[in-house]
């Protein structure tokens, strides 16, 4: 025969013992009520854990809705703010233009009188009198 002791069939055989004996210990354990019970445990403890987590995902979308809409309160105070600045820079816009408006106006009298002065002066030293 051969220099190996354990021939081919006696190396199969002790294979499939000991796939054998694995699976039996694999069965004995999937049967057994205190893993059954571990499971169970482990089942509520995962669906407690699931109903937590909603629970703060609804709040954390409760919570991102108030915060939107605090955001569009504070834009909305922020648009109205600007057109009321905007508001005032025009008022004061219009009432600069109106004072620049009357300066000029009052600046032309002026002159324009200093011009009627000076004419009237030439006029009267031409006649004389």
């Amino acid at each position: 025969m051969s220099y190996r002791s354990p021939d081919l069939n006696e190396r199969q055989s002790k294979a499939a013992a000991t796939k054998k004996a694995l699976l039996e210990k694999f069965r004995a354990a999937a049967v057994d009520p205190a893993i059954e019970e571990q499971r169970a445990k482990r089942a509520v403890v995962h669906e407690a854990r699931q109903a937590r987590m909603a629970e703060r995902e609804a709040a954390r979308k409760v919570r991102e809705a108030e915060q939107a809409a605090d955001a569009a309160r504070a834009a909305e105070r922020a648009a109205q703010a600007q057109r009321e600045a905007e508001e005032l820079a025009a008022l004061a816009a219009a009432e600069e233009a109106e004072k620049a408006t009357a300066l000029a106006a009052e600046q032309k009298a002026a002159r324009d009188a200093r011009y009627a002065a000076r004419k009237a002066a030439k006029k009267e030293r031409r006649r004389g009198y």
